[in-house]
């Protein structure tokens, strides 16, 4: 699995998440980013021309080095001040509670196995005032293709490196500690119904 994981299953992410068309919903997904951002699930570099002048910095992390000529030439293209680090988001982070203004997963919390352990690192190293932006495919509320999900996510695990069909985004991030301030559900056109029910939104931490 180690070249179909870190080679061929990146390059045809890459090709199919590398459009003009999805930066749009890159674009709105982050655009109210804002200060010091941590990017959980950095991957190949995508979000990477669709951050605003509001981002100070941006420190990414991903667990695995995907395609690093694609990533330097990405990250030497912009002009935001970039650091990546090879850290797995579901174990301690290596940051100090409350240090980013901004954290962000784009199509992240699909294939972290410990999603739960993720999104409390989240809750810990955001700002009291802070935001949480996502953007997630999940579960559909429709039940006849949410039982397709069921049906096909062991099978769905395998061959895209644990990505998950069926995890009901918003209700584990309410359930990790956030409230959810804007979340917008829509299905991608020209997208397989299984992997195109999206969860957009922006969280901040629970009032307790």
């Amino acid at each position: 699995m180690g070249l179909y994981s870190n080679c061929l299953f990146p390059l045809l992410l890459d090709w199919g998440l590398d459009s003009p068309e999805f930066g749009k919903y890159r674009r709105r997904a982050l655009e109210s980013a804002s200060g010091d951002v941590l990017e959980i699930g950095f991957g190949t570099g995508l979000n990477l021309p669709y951050y605003p002048p509001g981002v100070k910095r941006l420190v990414a992390i991903d667990s695995e080095r995907l395609l690093p000529g694609r990533v330097r030439r990405r990250i030497q293209a912009t002009q935001l001040p970039v650091e990546v680090k090879r850290v797995d988001a579901q174990r301690p982070l290596p940051f100090y509670d409350h240090s980013f203004d901004t954290v962000v997963t784009t199509l992240t919390l699909c294939s972290i196995e410990d999603v739960g352990a993720a999104l409390g690192e989240i809750r810990r190293v955001l700002k009291p005032e802070g935001q949480y932006l996502f953007f997630e495919h999940g579960r559909s509320d429709n039940e006849s293709i949410a039982r397709w999900q069921d049906r096909l996510n062991p099978i769905q695990r395998v061959i895209a490196c644990g990505c998950n069909l069926n995890r009901p985004i918003d209700r584990l991030i309410r359930e990790s500690g956030f409230e959810l301030r804007t979340l917008d559900r829509f299905v991608l056109p020209k997208t397989l119904r299984i992997l195109s029910h999206i969860y957009r939104g922006t969280a901040c931490l629970a009032r307790s």
